[in-house]
């Protein structure tokens, strides 16, 4: 099965697998970083770690264009339903539920999740992707560090993308840590470089994932892609 991951800009990540295309917190509309717009991007799905308008972004947008189902926690997609989002599927935290792309599985995240009208976006999530083929991907999502992390790492992880922008997530030092306690065979940088607020050397940091954990990290440029 050919597998194809895109980063498009801060936190937003195309999965192309099994014939179908997932969306991850596709912010486009005010993203400096932005690799496609909401525009001409497809999707299938879209999955949404939590309600801050960097990462909800223009969901609602491409679920009215493209029909996509959207899947994410509960009030977030009974938020979304009155702005015309007609396929969504909720779910909560430590809850799996099988698609055509893979089993889906929400994970704890450290952050907070108000949604742009300042109502509750529930409880923030990480992502835990087994596809079809037994490959497993963990998109953290935006957290700070968390010793669970290691909990995580126990399911194998093929491919674990984690944030390292620092004051809102993790930042370089406790994502190496985060490296250390999940083990995964690859690890992708996200949500850093967006804004000067973020900026990060991804490249010294993936110098350090070299050195000091077993994974092999890539460093991706918006718009570029990696197989899987």
């Amino acid at each position: 099965m050919s597998t194809t991951l895109t980063w498009l800009g801060h936190s937003a990540w195309r999965l192309q697998t099994a014939g179908t295309t997932l969306l991850i917190d596709p912010f486009f509309t005010g993203n400096p970083a932005a690799a496609t717009t909401v525009d001409e991007v497809a999707a299938d799905f879209i999955v949404i770690t939590h309600g801050h308008g960097d990462h909800i972004g223009d969901a609602a947008a491409i679920a009215r264009r493209t029909g996509a189902l959207v899947i994410s926690n509960f009030e977030i997609i009974e938020w979304l339903a009155p702005q015309g989002v007609q396929r969504g599927h909720a779910m909560n935290i430590g809850g799996a539920h099988s698609f055509p792309f893979g089993d889906l599985k929400l994970t704890i995240a450290h952050h907070s999740s108000m949604l742009p009208d300042g109502s509750s976006g529930g409880n923030p999530c990480g992502l835990l992707i087994r596809l079809s083929d037994g490959q497993k991907i963990y998109h953290a999502g935006d957290t700070g560090l968390f010793y669970d992390m290691k909990l995580i790492g126990e399911a194998g992880i093929d491919l674990a993308i984690l944030p390292i922008g620092d004051n809102f997530t993790m930042g370089p030092d406790d994502a190496i840590r985060a490296v250390q306690l999940i083990g995964p065979r690859r690890v992708v940088p996200t949500h850093f470089n967006t804004w000067s607020l973020i900026a990060q050397d991804a490249a010294a940091w993936a110098a350090r994932v070299r050195s000091e954990t077993v994974a092999e990290p890539v460093v991706l440029a918006p718009g570029a892609s990696l197989s899987l």
